[in-house]
């Protein structure tokens, strides 16, 4: 067999074991949409941050750890009390997104148990330093301002850990049975005086209605009356109104017809 061809043989053999061992130590890593990637040397975290795309790792000596960095969300239950001391439990959502530029030093300092360990640990206490300020009405009343208050406090504490807030919102206020109890009758006592002011109110306009218009009758018959007296031509006039045209058959003792029928002339 000839030199040449074992000796091309022998190196298409070595080129494609090497090849094999290459590929076998993944020496490139692709980093997906809305990922970064953190690299560790011989298990140090490296001062550099992999974004979307193909990238080379040092085989053995270098591994690359993917982290997803676009908006997530977790619903974390919250109990506290108010300033009247009020059980409150809260439910909270929140939707975040780690630092893309920043992911290496979370990942050195908090690992992939980032949620557990500061996400739903700040939201516990920002929930309880803010109701804390607020009456369990004030609470139902001005929840847009609560809200605020909860959302820069959690802004607050989670960016120095390298995660940043995209939206907050309350889900429920939850309070004990008995308070909930309490608060349903004082709207039925509240809704029942509210009645009884209308009533009242109603009652006492009616009676001045009522007045007026006995008063408004009276000095009718008083203006009548007086002009009745100053006038005897007008009590005739009514009467003649009045009168059917038939004249009494017989008067009772000494009165007089009222009506006066004019005299013939001889």
């Amino acid at each position: 067999m000839n030199p040449n061809y074992m000796k091309q043989i022998r190196t298409a053999l070595i080129i494609f074991g090497l090849l094999v061992v290459i590929m076998g130590l993944s020496p490139f890593v692709q980093v997906g949409s809305g990922e970064r990637g953190v690299v560790t040397r011989f298990g140090a975290v490296q001062d550099k941050v992999l974004g979307e795309g193909l990238h080379f790792r040092i085989p053995v000596m270098e591994k690359v750890i993917k982290i997803d960095v676009k908006t997530q969300k977790v619903e974390v239950d919250a109990p506290s009390f108010s300033k009247d001391l009020q059980n409150v439990d809260t439910t909270i959502a929140l939707n975040f997104h780690l630092d893309p530029t920043m992911v290496h030093r979370l990942w050195q300092e908090l690992g992939a148990e980032y949620e557990s360990r500061i996400i739903a640990p700040a939201i516990q206490e920002s929930v309880k330093a803010t109701t804390a300020k607020f009456t369990a009405a004030d609470l139902v009343a001005e929840r847009a301002k609560v809200k605020d208050e909860i959302t820069h406090s959690l802004v607050d504490r989670l960016k120095t850990r390298y995660i940043l807030v995209d939206d907050f919102s309350i889900v429920n206020f939850d309070f004990s049975d008995a308070y909930e109890h309490a608060v349903e009758e004082k709207q039925v006592a509240q809704q029942q005086a509210l009645k009884a002011e209308n009533d009242l109110r109603r009652i006492q306009i009616e009676a001045d209605q009522r007045v007026a218009q006995a008063k408004g009758e009276a000095e009718a018959i008083r203006i009548q009356s007086a002009a009745l007296k100053e006038n005897q031509d007008l009590i005739k006039l009514e009467a003649v109104k009045k009168w059917n045209g038939i004249l009494p058959q017989y008067v009772m003792g000494n009165s007089i017809p009222l009506i006066e029928l004019p005299k013939s002339n001889p």
